[in-house]
């Protein structure tokens, strides 16, 4: 069996879990009322936001989970959540930087599966679905456990499209003979820049429901009117 042409550094692949872990903590550290959660479920949320990608890459790959090959994923999770949890209350206060720590997240995600994926033989096109999945499959989870409405399927959303920005560009720079390190580095750089533009400028994609009154009103268009 051919060695793969790119393997995810150790430490690079602990940074995705941390501060994916933040990132989680950050976010459930911000519900009050019924829907408040204590240190565990804090963790937990934490935890799926930091290994979730990683696991999720993994299956659609056909590989053993990387991230429970080794005790330091779990570990690096909890812990990144619940140090989160305990500066909470600064980082509500620093917007930007929470806008930021998300998207580099969804960069490092994104860029990690779809490399994977290249350096298995795994053609371009899926490379690009298995990045995504990885990019935006922590926070479904999380949306999944907390009853939350799934958070990309929603309007305001950019994060499935900011991440197949950034992998589509680790895919065809890969293709042109850009190395697959360098090429995801700088997708996760686009990734980053896609997500930060989309929130500070409050991009979206349209709603599907002017295309439903479009398609109505051609439907409709052609019905007579009866008048009493």
């Amino acid at each position: 069996m051919t060695e793969p042409l790119f393997i995810i550094p150790f430490w690079a692949d602990l940074l995705g879990v941390g501060l994916g872990g933040v990132q989680g903590a950050l976010f459930a550290s911000g519900f009050q009322g019924q829907r408040r959660l204590d240190w565990l479920g804090v963790a937990i949320i934490g935890i799926m936001i930091g290994m979730g990608g990683g696991l999720i890459r993994d299956i659609l790959l056909g590989q053993t989970p990387a991230t429970l090959q080794n005790q330091w994923y779990l570990v690096t999770a909890t812990g990144a959540a619940l140090f989160g949890m305990l500066l909470a209350g600064l980082f509500t206060r620093l917007n930007k930087v929470i806008v930021g720590l998300d998207a580099i997240v969804i960069g490092m995600f994104g860029a990690f599966g779809t490399s994977k994926a290249l350096a298995l033989g795994i053609p371009e096109v899926p490379a690009v679905f298995i990045g995504v999945c990885a990019a935006v499959g922590g926070s479904v989870l999380r949306d999944m456990l907390m009853g939350l409405p799934t958070a990309i399927m929603h309007v305001g959303s950019l994060y499935a499209v900011a991440a197949g920005g950034g992998c589509a560009f680790i895919v065809i720079a890969h293709a042109l003979g850009m190395s697959i390190p360098l090429a995801a580095v700088i997708g996760i750089a686009v990734t980053a820049v896609i997500r930060v533009l989309a929130v500070s400028f409050d991009v979206s994609l349209p709603e599907q429901r002017r295309l439903y009154r479009r398609k109505v009103a051609a439907e409709t268009g052609a019905i007579p009117i009866v008048k009493p």
